[in-house]
């Protein structure tokens, strides 16, 4: 059974775009059925949190907004701690295994954790060498239009 929901965010919780206005601030599209998806995930008692290799307050406030219990940045990244020893962490802390995480990845920096949980996934639109992972279930949605609810209801729907 699914005890923690991790997800990386440009690529899944995003559409991967880089969005930058006229004075130069970063932007990301967030799909709101996503956060409902992991709103719904945390009243049935899962853990849920970002891994991201980035360092942004877009991701901090969405975070919050989605009243996370774990955010992790600054992970996964070159000359980062990667992913996967950012989940052992927390599955130390949960006193839980990586067979109780779901992960949803999209590229290269994903694939060592996605080859070591429970339930792996990524989005429709992920990288092709995710995509080929024997243990991935690829979802019917891109990244940020839907594929996190997606998940969100079939775990659900299957406890």
């Amino acid at each position: 059974m699914i005890k923690l929901f991790l997800t990386d965010v440009d690529g899944c919780l995003t559409d991967g775009g880089m969005y930058y206005s006229a004075n130069g601030d970063e932007m990301k599209k967030f799909c709101v059925y996503d956060g409902m998806g992991i709103t719904l995930l945390r009243l049935a008692g899962i853990k849920c949190g970002i891994l991201t290799s980035e360092s942004i307050a877009i991701v901090e406030r969405r975070a919050k907004k989605l009243k996370l219990d774990f955010l992790c940045m600054g992970v996964g990244g070159l000359n980062q701690k990667s992913k996967l020893d950012a989940a052992r962490e927390i599955c130390n802390e949960l006193n839980i295994s990586l067979n109780e995480v779901c992960y949803v990845g999209d590229d290269v920096n994903d694939l060592d954790l996605l080859r070591e949980v429970g339930l792996a996934a990524c989005p429709k639109s992920a990288m092709e060498i995710v995509k080929s992972l024997l243990n991935i279930r690829i979802l019917e949605h891109n990244g940020g239009e839907g594929a996190i609810r997606e998940l969100c209801d079939k775990i659900l729907a299957d406890r």
